[in-house]
């Protein structure tokens, strides 16, 4: 069986925020409908490098496989392997570091249109780096955004991102000096940043908000505080079970009985209705995202799909010969 080896290139080529968007949401009601298997992330390690593992199955997204990555003092690499559903055998190899941040985008731009409020206009964006940029452009698809405050440890960092992003997408995208600026009095405020501390105190939220934290994947770090969490009428992640091993933003509020698990909703079944979102216009609404490997395929499957119409990628042989 051939394999379809895809470059950043590649996905790049085809991969737009609407597909994503379009993808992530059939993760999201699939695995509300338990009709896709989602494992939490699996990590070991060297001395020198940290494997991350995230398989995840969705038989009618015709959907197998799996999301790695290494991490370390190195630049981390990202591949998706896909799997015949049916027969088995290695099908494609996508790399995925520009599909990761697009998906990780998209996932907060369903959130978004699910939870925050419809007129929801104004954005605060904790974070300079690629998943904010791709944080930005997956709500601006989701609601009409009349402008934007963007803040970041580095000046310099914080003023570039925001000129690039505002030309590119065409917002009014303002740096702010104050990490309060970036969510006082905002609708949507976004953290994406690798801080291990919080990086947004939850008494400069306002009231009928929405937030959409995704920086944090590990116990060891957190970028809310349990103000946050303890002023959201609901709190949402995207997998409960995978919550329990990485969701450092939780930790705290946890240990101080401020939440429980009872307390929080995993979000596919808010997304197709079955449990209530948002209740009311002054209600603050919180999604956690840690990144589940059900949306890395979902994406991965018509990434596949888009590369093959267009004759993108190489195929290899077993016997290791190029097809084409």
């Amino acid at each position: 069986m051939p394999i379809h080896y895809l470059t950043e290139s590649d996905v790049r080529e085809v991969l737009t925020m609407d597909l994503a968007l379009k993808c992530v949401e059939d993760a999201f009601r699939k695995m509300a409908l338990d009709e896709a298997t989602n494992i939490p992330r699996q990590r070991c390690q060297t001395d020198a490098a940290m494997l991350h593992v995230l398989p995840a199955a969705a038989k009618t997204l015709g959907a197998l496989g799996l999301k790695a990555y290494t991490t370390g003092r190195f630049e981390a690499k990202f591949q998706v392997f896909l799997f015949d559903p049916k027969q088995g055998g290695l099908t494609a190899i996508i790399e995925a570091d520009h599909l990761g941040a697009v998906r990780t985008g998209a996932a907060s731009g369903v959130a978004t249109k699910k939870l925050a409020r419809a007129g929801a206009s104004t954005l605060g964006l904790y974070g300079t780096g690629k998943q904010a940029r791709t944080q930005l452009e997956a709500i601006a698809r989701v609601r009409a955004l009349s402008r934007v405050h963007v803040f970041s440890r580095d000046a310099g960092r914080r003023a570039a991102f925001a000129e690039a992003a505002g030309r590119e997408l065409g917002l009014d995208v303002r740096p702010v000096d104050d990490p309060e600026l970036a969510a006082r009095d905002l609708d949507i405020v976004v953290t994406a940043t690798t801080s291990r501390e919080p990086v947004l105190r939850g008494d400069w939220l306002a009231e009928g908000s929405h937030v959409n934290a995704i920086g944090s994947n590990m116990m060891s770090k957190a970028e809310i505080d349990p103000e946050v969490i303890r002023r959201s009428s609901i709190v949402t992640i995207d997998s409960k079970e995978q919550g329990k091993l990485e969701c450092g933003d939780f930790a705290e509020a946890l240990s101080r009985g401020l939440l429980t698990w009872s307390d929080v909703k995993e979000f596919a079944p808010v997304f197709v209705g079955r449990y209530p979102g948002r209740q009311s216009e002054g209600d603050i609404t919180l999604f956690k995202s840690l990144g589940l490997g059900i949306e890395d395929l979902a994406v991965a499957v018509a990434v596949v799909d888009r590369a093959k119409s267009r004759g993108l990628g190489q195929f290899w042989t077993p016997e290791g010969s190029t097809l084409s």
